[in-house]
């Protein structure tokens, strides 16, 4: 029988002062050890390719541009000119909600589990005890930032909707949840592999925060903390 994911929603759900980021107080004896989300240039270049969409519409435009000169069609202007208001519009749009994933998004790692705050328009928070993570793969880029994807336990199940942009791309059998574009990712990987490597009874190793798909950290037991990572 598969074993639920706890989905609590956003809000003061006891008594005391809500940290920022988390559905209630945390408990008394755990520590918050780190706290973040994406930035706004990350979510709209990398999760929504708005660079690409950019790209594609000004080749489009130049194109059209190219063929209104040579034929001297005054359709072909207005078709320029509806060709570069509709690809504004997408740009903008998709740079809004890029916005709003960014403005809505915080990852929090305590010594005992990480919780993620996710939900343009319907703010929920995803609680995921170490006991549920079966390891976590590191995906660094140039700047430092990086993507940290999280393997659930066998019987874990989350929607792939639901979670998205905040899970691994095309992991739609076996979700995976994802911090995505985290700044200082290597660091930020550091502190959750300790962390792992403590609720499991593991020695910590050495980890190499090369800018590459490599190493970090599994959990449960399975391996020590600095095992093989991959990346997509």
């Amino acid at each position: 029988m598969s074993t639920p994911l706890r989905v609590i929603r956003a809000g003061n759900t006891g008594n005391g002062r809500v940290p920022h980021g988390l559905p209630g107080p945390l408990p008394k004896g755990e520590t918050m050890i780190w706290q973040g989300g994406p930035s706004w240039k990350h979510v709209a270049f990398r999760i929504l390719h708005v660079r690409k969409l950019m790209i594609y519409f000004g080749i489009l435009s130049v194109i059209c541009l190219v063929r209104s000169i040579m034929l001297e069609n005054q359709q072909m202007w207005w078709s320029l000119f509806a060709l570069l208001f509709l690809g504004s519009v997408a740009i903008a749009m998709l740079s809004t909600f890029a916005y709003f994933v960014t403005k809505t998004t915080v990852y929090t790692i305590t010594e005992k589990r990480i919780v993620l705050r996710v939900g343009v328009a319907l703010s929920m928070s995803l609680n995921l005890p170490f006991t549920m993570v079966d390891s976590a793969d590191l995906r660094l880029f140039p700047d430092g930032s990086g993507d940290i994807s999280l393997l659930l336990e066998g019987k874990t199940r989350v929607g792939y909707v639901t979670l998205w942009p905040h899970a691994r791309p095309w992991r739609t059998r076996r979700v995976q949840p994802m911090l995505r574009s985290v700044p200082d990712a290597a660091r930020v990987a550091g502190l959750l592999a300790r962390a792992l490597a403590a609720t499991s009874g593991q020695a910590v190793m050495a980890f190499d925060p090369a800018p590459a798909a490599e190493s970090l950290v599994t959990a449960g037991g399975l391996s020590p903390a600095s095992a093989a990572m991959t990346g997509d």
